[in-house]
């Protein structure tokens, strides 16, 4: 199931990362660069931080499922676009939400602290999304008064109390529930930080 979930969450961030490229006229490598970029960044960036081997190169089905994503996406584009505007944000969500909590085991299962096990889950989360923009020119979601890293720590600690509470299959789904609620509530009502909580420096004259 965890394997599941997993891959079906690097499909997920692939497929956001072709519909932001396609804004931009690409051709289909550098569409399919885009969603490898999107899918696999995040994870990759993890590993290297806590000096793990990189997940893909030993299981190239990862790195399989974004390439096969990534074209269904470019392939379908036409009909991908005639959906609502807002499918990449929700496909984002949708991302971030399986894929946060998978990190969550990984950590723990390899001897870290459940603080770094939050911290590499809010990493993975929103690396993958932050290369997307960054390549296709986007303004990032991180730099913006929208809120999006705060749904990745809410459902990464929740996910922790859960498991002393109920089984692990549960509380993972609770988790992923979490997340996935709570970034999708902030894209409907675009829910922001408050001007007061933000910092700004203007230049002196």
């Amino acid at each position: 199931m965890e394997y599941f979930l997993t891959q079906l969450g690097i499909g997920v961030f692939a497929i956001s990362g072709v519909l932001s490229a396609a804004r931009t006229r690409l051709d289909l490598i550098s569409i399919v660069f885009v969603g490898l970029l999107t899918a696999l960044g995040g994870g990759t960036l993890r590993d290297m931080i806590l000096d793990l081997p990189v997940f893909w190169l030993f299981d190239l089905t990862y790195f399989w499922v974004a390439v096969g994503a990534s074209c269904l996406a470019f392939v379908g584009i036409r009909l991908i676009l005639r959906l609502p505007p807002r499918l990449i944000s929700y496909l984002d969500a949708a991302g971030i939400a399986l894929i946060s909590v998978q990190v969550i085991e990984k950590t723990l299962a390899f001897g870290y602290v459940p603080t770094v096990a939050v911290v590499m889950g809010i990493v993975t989360g929103i690396s993958g999304g932050l290369f997307r923009d960054i390549v296709t020119q986007r303004p990032t979601l991180l730099l913006s008064r929208e809120l999006y890293a705060t749904p990745i720590l809410v459902g990464c600690v929740g996910y922790l109390a859960l498991m002393s509470l109920m089984p692990q299959a549960q509380a993972r789904l609770l988790a992923i529930a979490i997340i996935f609620g709570l970034r999708s509530a902030i894209i409907r009502w675009q829910i922001s930080i408050p001007l007061r909580l933000t910092l700004e420096i203007k230049d002196r004259p």
